[in-house]
């Protein structure tokens, strides 16, 4: 469980679905996972019960462990045995979170077809600038060149110019740099530039919107003063603006960055949605998601599901998905995590989590 900051200048804390196993035994989960995948046939529900209820750190160890007892890599046995999105998930899993975040990315930029704007937005506007530099590493010593390099390449036009600015250190760290800064003076000057750039009838230039927000992980206090100082001035929300002046990834990507200021949790639960509503499964958008948030923020996420849809995320996934590969998503997910949060936290929490018992 850990302490993270939202908008609206209120501590919120996170709470993870996957935590710790305790009395953990590495050399004797390699030896379940071994016998799960020796002789005719695997045992995935074993791998499930191993694998799904240990934290990232608990499956580095047992990575390690068992490559000095099997003499072969994990992965390597892991991916010989399974296949599909089940095969995803426990692949996934086994990466380090900042690694997996890193593969995607490259994955996103290096696609047959077209670039996946909305995974680059997803994860690099998301996330505080301390998160998006241990990624950013990751990524370097992953394929030997930096993800800024790629992003450059990749991307184009002003929604390369905005995926740039999240992922450069400010060099100007006044006016409300940092999560807990803030000057008020210059948030009221910047909500009434972007007052005037909605009341013109023409087009607003799109640079308006980037100068403000365009270093918005880095200053998540200042930005949300700017939030509240612009619907002061106008009535209306600074999303409204947005999507009256600006379109495309540009838009879906201050957007994203406005929902997860406002409430990261429910950014990510509409985007858990739209990956499981329609014609189809995003499977990858509903994989990515859980395995990345599920020891940070996930029942918490949860939570702003059944609030803002009226039915559990566990439900919604145990619908749209079948198998083994449903076992392992609603693993990750917890059984009653809301029900065991609340016996366990509530009463004596003293920081609002936005969660009730």
């Amino acid at each position: 469980m850990s302490v993270s900051w939202f908008g609206d200048n209120e501590t919120v804390k996170e709470f993870p679905s996957v935590l710790p196993a305790p009395h953990f035994d590495p050399q004797y989960d390699v030896r379940e996972l071994r016998a799960a995948m020796r002789g005719f046939g695997t045992d995935e529900q074993a791998l499930i019960d191993i694998l799904c209820q240990r934290s990232n750190d608990q499956r580095q160890s047992i990575m390690e462990h068992y490559g000095r007892i099997v003499a072969r890599p994990l992965i390597a046995d892991l991916k010989s045995e399974l296949s599909g999105n089940f095969k995803n998930v426990i692949i996934g899993l086994m990466f380090p979170t900042n690694h997996y975040c890193a593969k995607q990315l490259h994955k996103a930029m290096k696609g047959i077809v077209r670039i996946k704007e909305d995974v680059l937005v997803e994860i690099l506007c998301s996330r505080s600038y301390e998160e998006i530099e241990k990624i950013a590493a990751a990524y370097q010593s992953l394929y030997g060149t930096t993800l800024i390099e790629d992003v450059r390449k990749g991307t184009s036009g002003t929604f390369r110019q905005l995926l740039i600015m999240t992922l450069q250190k400010m060099t100007d760290q006044s006016n409300g740099y940092g999560d807990w800064a803030y000057d008020p003076v210059k948030a009221k000057d910047q909500a009434k530039i972007l007052y005037k750039a909605g009341e013109r009838k023409i087009e607003t230039d799109v640079n308006v919107f980037l100068d403000i927000f365009g270093f918005a992980v880095q200053r998540r206090r200042q930005v949300t003063i700017i939030f509240h100082e612009y619907e002061k001035i106008s009535g209306k929300t600074i999303e409204h603006l947005m999507k009256s002046k600006v379109s495309g990834a540009v838009l879906n990507g201050l957007l994203t960055t406005v929902k997860t200021i406002r409430n990261r949790p429910a950014y990510f639960a509409e985007r858990l949605k739209i990956a499981i509503s329609g014609w189809g499964t995003d499977n990858d958008t509903l994989i990515r998601i859980i395995l990345t948030r599920c020891e940070i923020d996930l029942t918490n996420i949860m939570y702003e599901y059944k609030r803002m849809y009226g039915k559990s995320l566990f439900d919604a996934v145990k619908e749209d998905t079948s198998g083994y590969y449903r076992r392992s998503l609603l693993t990750l997910l917890g059984i009653e995590p809301l029900v065991r949060l609340s016996s366990s936290f509530c009463s004596s929490c003293t920081v609002s989590c936005g969660i009730t018992p």
